[in-house]
């Protein structure tokens, strides 16, 4: 059997946990997306069971799968090498990996009682049934109604108009009927319920349904700054300041409120990745929320850094002489390039050897160094550490007092966002599905064609591999970096202050020599990534050895490790850490196609995560991928409007038909449907 494409994935998937996680990752999605929308046919096709690999989030159960599956780490393909016999005599095989290398040295810890979660039942899960092994080919996915109410969050349809309604993606997630890896399918019941849902999101957006989404009723913010989800009730007044004990059974019963990223990241409010949502329109598929916070880890204390103007003369933290300094020199970072006698005699010296002819005092150093800038102490250069500068002050006020935004429910949802554009434009996305290589063709020296694990070659113009996909002998010559990655279950903030939903960015400077700065990104439960009462702890930083070796002497620093039982009177102050996970993660970033070994012209490889806190290296990866296939073609442009969409007669006589309203009954019975179905009509006001 064989079938014709322009365009094939033979990578991994975009996901979401309530949807969940394959390795589309955000490049893949992306360019997924903008293929689609320029017209070309796409399908999309992954080995695993779930979307968004390396970029994927996950309900707590599935991340406890996701860990059984990486310890195992068992071989994809146990079948025969059958597939070799159709390959042809003027044809070439480029086998490819059916092992995913690129998560290493899981660790995970409980500091709770396990025995007590023995026999508790996850909240939601639906009844387990006999597995059976057909592949899931989704062109739409199942999204039940959540179980609590949007949370309100921050619309990015354009910086003129904050106002405006958001619609969110449904996930497992946030009401689990999706399987997570490990999970069985659903039941008969459950199916038809979701059939009805997907039905009911497509009659109320208008856009069809895309993998792990569907449409949702959702307040959105009514000015830029940030809003409280309302899935969170504001703590009483009169609550003890105590943090509430929160065991291990808990956790494991309410499991589907959390959202657990792979990848921590946050988007800078005039990134990339942010101007890429709202030219597209995708942003209408997400809802946002500001980071409240940054701090600062000194002297052995968290402290909050004064980021805005207001927040420099606000602060008690800095004298007046203090703030004139800092006020002065991010001025001057703002338009350094106009002033290049300031700096130029330090080029060749690092930023923070700049800072310290700058009559900076040391609490101004550091705050600028590792909070502001956010760069290396010995490693970043004059020019990066002003330029680093200049975009976090640039970033400041478009939506909020801090420069970055994270996407309710976790960064897993921006891939399955620009997923759900593609399968909206005609994107078909198939899980379960192996590839076993690709077919060269001799003649041309071009891919012409993938085998499946069932024997059928699929023929395409263009493939789009994610990089884990590619076996050792394509890999030789390319030297791989790692990233350390901690995530941490907490019972308080690392920083407590009058409000509990803090959303906090902390860089932690080196703490030996040698070391590198780890980033903290603390989330509070209004970001719909974990139970009420908990924070999620994401800790990041380039690999010198483990994860836990890299990452556990700042965990020791910032939280309280020790069981209840343990717990000695100094440590008594820092939040109690109740579940921990540590794993190396490959960073493939960077890499250039020549490093490859024998690939064609027409396979382009996407890499994986990087180490950085924003997203602007996938995004530049996507554009340049696309723009090679097809030049011609804008990349990603906006969808059209409904009201601009023109129907034939023959789509149009059915609905006229079924219409016996008077005219004035006509407006009243639109609205009722719009609000029973979650569409959302936004009006821009001039």
């Amino acid at each position: 059997m064989e079938m014709n494409l322009p365009v094939m994935y033979p990578g991994r998937l975009g996901w979401r946990q309530s949807s969940g996680s394959g390795n589309e990752g955000l490049p893949e999605s992306i360019i997924a997306a903008a293929c689609a929308r320029s017209g070309q046919r796409v399908l999309h096709v992954d080995s695993r069971n779930y979307y968004g690999g390396n970029w994927a989030s996950f309900s707590f159960s599935g991340l406890l799968s996701w860990i059984k599956e990486n310890r195992q780490k068992t071989d994809l393909s146990d079948e025969c090498e059958d597939w070799r016999k159709l390959i042809l005599e003027d044809e070439e095989a480029i086998p490819l990996s059916s092992k995913d290398k690129t998560i290493q040295h899981v660790e995970d810890f409980c500091f709770g009682d396990q025995d007590s979660a023995e026999g508790v039942e996850e909240a939601g899960a639906l009844p387990k049934l006999p597995v059976f092994g057909a592949p899931a080919v989704l062109g739409e996915s199942p999204g039940p109604e959540k179980e609590s109410p949007a949370a309100e969050g921050i619309p990015l349809a354009s910086q003129e108009s904050p106002a405006a309604e958001g619609v969110s993606p449904r996930s497992e997630k946030e009401n689990p009927a999706v399987e997570s890896p490990g999970e069985e399918p659903q039941s008969p019941e459950a199916e038809q319920a979701l059939g009805s849902d997907a039905a009911r999101a497509a009659a109320g957006d208008g856009a069809g349904a895309a993998p792990g989404s569907g449409a949702a009723p959702s307040a959105a913010a009514g000015d830029s700054s940030l809003q409280p989800a309302k899935t969170e009730a504001a703590p009483s007044e009169n609550a003890a300041q105590e943090p509430k004990k929160i065991t291990y059974s808990q956790i494991v019963r309410e499991g589907r409120r959390f959202n657990i990223d792979l990848v921590s990241k946050l988007l800078y409010s005039r990134g990339l990745l942010i101007d890429l949502l709202i030219k597209s329109n995708v942003s209408r598929y997400a809802e946002f929320k500001n980071a409240t916070r940054v701090l600062a880890f000194r002297q052995g204390k968290v402290e909050q850094v004064p980021c805005s103007r207001a927040d420099v003369f606000n602060s008690r933290q800095l004298t007046m002489v203090e703030k004139r300094m800092l006020m002065k020199f991010l001025t001057f970072c703002l338009d350094y390039e106009q002033h290049p006698e300031e700096y130029q005699a330090y080029e060749s010296s690092t930023f923070a050897q700049f800072l310290q002819t700058r009559k900076l005092t040391p609490s101004l150093q550091h705050f600028i160094l590792h909070s502001i800038a956010m760069v290396s102490e010995t490693e970043s250069s004059t020019l990066e550490g002003l330029q680093a500068t200049k975009k976090f002050l640039q970033c400041l006020g478009r939506y909020g007092n801090t420069p970055f935004l994270f996407p309710l429910y976790g960064q897993g949802e921006i891939p399955q966002c620009f997923c759900r554009l593609c399968a909206v434009f005609g994107g078909i996305y198939c899980l379960r599905h192996a590839v076993r290589c690709l077919v060269l063709d001799r003649a041309s020296g071009r891919c012409k064609a993938i085998v499946d694990h069932f024997g059928q070659r699929i023929s395409a113009n263009y493939f789009i591999v994610e990089d884990s996909y590619l076996s050792e002998s394509t890999c030789t010559n390319v030297c791989y970096r790692q990233i350390s990655r901690a995530v941490l279950i907490t019972d308080q903030s690392v920083l407590n202050t009058d409000s509990e939903q803090q959303v906090s960015v902390l860089t932690v400077p080196p703490l030996e020599p040698g070391t590198a700065a780890v980033r903290v990104i603390e989330l509070c439960s209004s970001t719909m990534t974990c139970m009420k009462d908990t924070y999620l702890v994401h800790l990041t930083c380039p690999s010198a050895k483990t994860a836990r070796e890299d990452l556990e002497p700042v965990v020791q620093k910032l939280f309280n490790l020790n069981t209840e039982k343990e717990t000695e009177n100094e440590e008594l102050e820092k939040p109690r850490v109740l579940w921990a996970v540590y794993f190396n993660m490959r960073d493939s970033s960077g890499v250039e196609k020549s490093s490859y070994s024998g690939l064609p012209t027409n396979v382009y490889v996407c890499s994986g995560p990087d180490s950085a806190l924003g997203n602007d290296c996938a995004v530049k990866q996507a554009e340049t991928i696309f723009r090679e296939m097809f030049p011609a073609e804008e990349f990603c442009p906006p969808p059209p409007n409904p009201e601009d969409i023109i129907y034939d007669e023959d789509e149009i006589e059915p609905e006229e038909s079924g219409l016996n309203n008077s005219p004035e009954t006509k407006p009243e019975t639109s609205a009722e449907e719009n609000s029973s179905e979650g569409g959302a009509a936004v009006t821009k006001e001039e």
